[in-house]
């Protein structure tokens, strides 16, 4: 048995303890089911109708995989709910990179959606988007290559039963999607060990003097953000590997808005939380205060503001719309209201105490304070601000 042919074992039982072993969640009871679980109507229905060219191993076509994230209408009526709202052209290059031998790198400030996009791509393509690596300032060598069972190490050496695939390897071996989250917080010598993965499609293990080499099919989605504390910056070599995706903050309020009010839907379900009416007019204000403070100018071009040391985005949105929506099906009358995301909307803003104060109070004084139809929101401002 070749080093390959281990790894796509213990792949297969790891698939099929995680899919009926007794640690599996009861259907519907995952707190955040993966996206090939939670979409799995829509993604049976899309390989059904689509009968365009699968690049190998695929589980729906480059066009399926685009009106998977896009959304769209089947023949048969079937509505594929979008999944990310943007420009179009940006999904399909995303796709179609994935459809060559370059890896993907989905870039952007933090909140654009990019974990998101690269869960829905995995699930897309290979039906599982568990062959993640989460990057951070801790990621060693051995979860983006190979690990050791130690206890079998020392007992009887290297060996291919003691080798502990990472989710890299599976993928190679069996023709996956991996993904690489927060690429820019792993350590620059662990990044590079993704070097000769991605360019020779080959992981050698010496220990064994084998290597795994990837079959038709697998490829790599990497995250990474170079706005925010703490990066690794990647190094041309790494860089070049990749087809580099730049996610954009939404465009315009209504886009936003969209977004923002899906997701709380999508995430009140999950939590068994009521629906809560007229909670538009609320989303639309976290919105406009999160649009306004990021681009330092009020909506009407009229005045221009201070922008605090965070980074606003719309999934920190989504948060503040989501607690508020608790606190109103909790401990308010259902309906979502000024006071019910007063509170988020202010620890969303005020990161440094310092001076993201003094920001957040000159916005509610000059600008809240003296839009129409604000009174309430500024009040309940105001109080939590005290």
């Amino acid at each position: 048995m070749t080093v390959s042919e281990s790894v796509r074992t213990a792949s297969t039982t790891t698939a099929s303890t995680t899919s009926a072993g007794a640690g599996h969640p009861a259907e519907g009871s995952a707190l955040r089911p993966h996206a090939e679980h939670a979409f799995a109507d829509e993604l049976t229905a899309l390989a059904a109708a689509d009968d365009r060219p699968r690049p190998a191993r695929w589980r729906l076509s480059p066009w399926g995989v685009a009106t998977y994230l896009l959304g769209g209408v089947l023949p048969d009526g079937t509505v594929i709910t979008p999944k990310y709202v943007g420009p179009r052209r940006l999904v399909e290059v995303a796709v179609s990179t994935l459809a060559t031998d370059r890896a993907l790198l989905l870039l952007g400030v933090p909140g654009t959606a990019k974990t998101w996009v690269s869960e829905h791509l995995a699930a897309a393509v290979s039906g599982d988007s568990t062959l993640l690596v989460q990057g951070t300032a801790g990621t060693p060598e051995e979860a983006v290559r190979y690990g050791w069972d130690y206890a079998r190490l020392l007992a009887h050496g290297p060996s291919r039963d003691a080798l502990v695939p990472s989710p890299v390897m599976r993928a190679m071996a069996d023709g996956m999607t991996a993904r690489v989250e927060e690429l820019t917080r792993i350590p620059a010598d662990v990044q590079d060990a993704l070097i000769t993965i991605l360019s020779e499609k080959t992981l050698p293990v010496p220990e064994l003097g084998q290597e795994v080499q990837a079959v038709r099919g697998f490829n790599l989605i990497a995250t990474a953000n170079d706005r925010d504390r703490g990066v690794n910056e990647l190094s041309s070599a790494l860089r070049r590997r990749f087809n580099t995706v730049v996610l954009p903050l939404p465009a315009t309020p209504e886009a936003e808005v969209d977004i923002v009010s899906r997701r709380v839907e999508q995430i009140g379900r999950s939590l068994d939380l009521p629906p809560t009416p007229d909670g538009m007019a609320e989303i639309r204000r976290v919105v406009t205060v999160f649009r306004e403070l990021r681009e330092g100018v009020t909506t009407d071009g009229r005045t221009k503001l201070k922008s605090p040391s965070g980074t606003l985005s719309t999934a920190e949105a989504i948060s503040v719309v989501t607690g508020g929506l608790a606190l109103a099906s909790h401990f308010g009358d259902g309906v979502l209201r000024p006071g019910d995301v007063a509170a988020g909307v202010l620890g969303a803003v005020v990161r440094d105490p310092a001076s993201d104060r003094v920001v957040w109070q000159e916005y509610l004084e000059a600008v809240i304070r003296e839009r129409d139809g604000w009174k309430d929101f500024y009040r309940a401002c105001r109080e939590v601000s005290a």
